[in-house]
């Protein structure tokens, strides 16, 4: 994909913070592996009761380091999604134990990783962006990973690729959406990745879908639009208006 783009490889290798595009790639792989572990140690409820405040850490971080603001509004829309995404997953039968500092080592990481994006996409192209997360990922994930290699079932083959190509292309999607929008207006919507986990669970793996969670997903998406409203309203009146030719009636 590099190589078609203009100028080539080295074209959408050049970057003027090297050291951010590298980091964001190795942050990145880390907190998909330590991902893993948590659903594998904590649980699949829990570990999604603590990324649901991905964007509230987003937005706390985006301030400092971006220098974005945060109205109101949009505090009250992820304070919302996030009591829809706690609706959903019921934390109140879940068990916590020490454990539950995996799901929030993953939950800060991804912070960053979203505000290390944003702060590249200032300088940087999303082409070149997405280059790092790929580079910069498979080798530092190289330097690990052949130590833990597991034999696929024939029949996995075929879910890894999609795996592979849904993820490639979901981040891609997310590097372009920090290049147009602040990230603490990004980050909501990933609420709604909770959401298609229990519409998946329940046509592909027959979960129940219980009240709360029907309940849940109509807040999150609720938050969400109005997130995606909020930001075009503010968007038409910051537009600057056309100028009008001399003479013109």
């Amino acid at each position: 994909m590099a190589s078609r783009n203009p100028g080539g490889v080295r074209g959408t290798a050049t970057t003027s913070r090297p050291f951010l595009q590298v980091l964001r790639g190795v942050l990145l792989v880390a907190q998909i592996a330590i991902s893993i572990v948590s659903f594998s140690q904590v649980g699949l409820a829990q570990t999604h009761t603590i990324f649901a405040a991905t964007p509230l850490v987003v937005a706390c971080l985006s301030v400092p380091i971006l220098g974005e603001t945060v109205g109101w509004r949009r505090w009250l829309a992820i304070g919302v999604g996030f009591c829809g995404i706690l609706l959903i997953v019921n934390p109140l039968h879940a068990n916590f134990d020490q454990k539950i500092i995996i799901p929030i080592v993953c939950t800060i990481m991804f912070a960053f990783y979203s505000v290390l994006t944003r702060m590249v996409s200032r300088t940087d192209t999303s082409k070149t962006s997405f280059f790092y997360t790929g580079i910069a990922g498979a080798a530092a994930i190289t330097l690990v990973g052949p130590f833990y290699w597991t034999v696929f079932a024939p029949s996995d083959w075929l879910w890894m690729a999609l795996l592979c190509v849904t993820g490639m292309t979901g981040h891609y999607l997310l590097i372009r959406a920090f290049d147009l929008l602040d990230a603490v207006v990004v980050q909501p919507m990933s609420y709604i990745q909770s959401v298609l986990v229990c519409i998946i669970g329940v046509f592909l793996f027959g979960e129940v879908m219980t009240w709360n969670m029907v309940v849940g997903c109509a807040i999150v998406i609720g938050a969400g639009v109005f997130t995606i409203w909020r930001e075009a309203k503010v968007g038409s009146k910051t537009e600057p208006a056309p100028v009008e030719p001399p003479g013109a009636l």
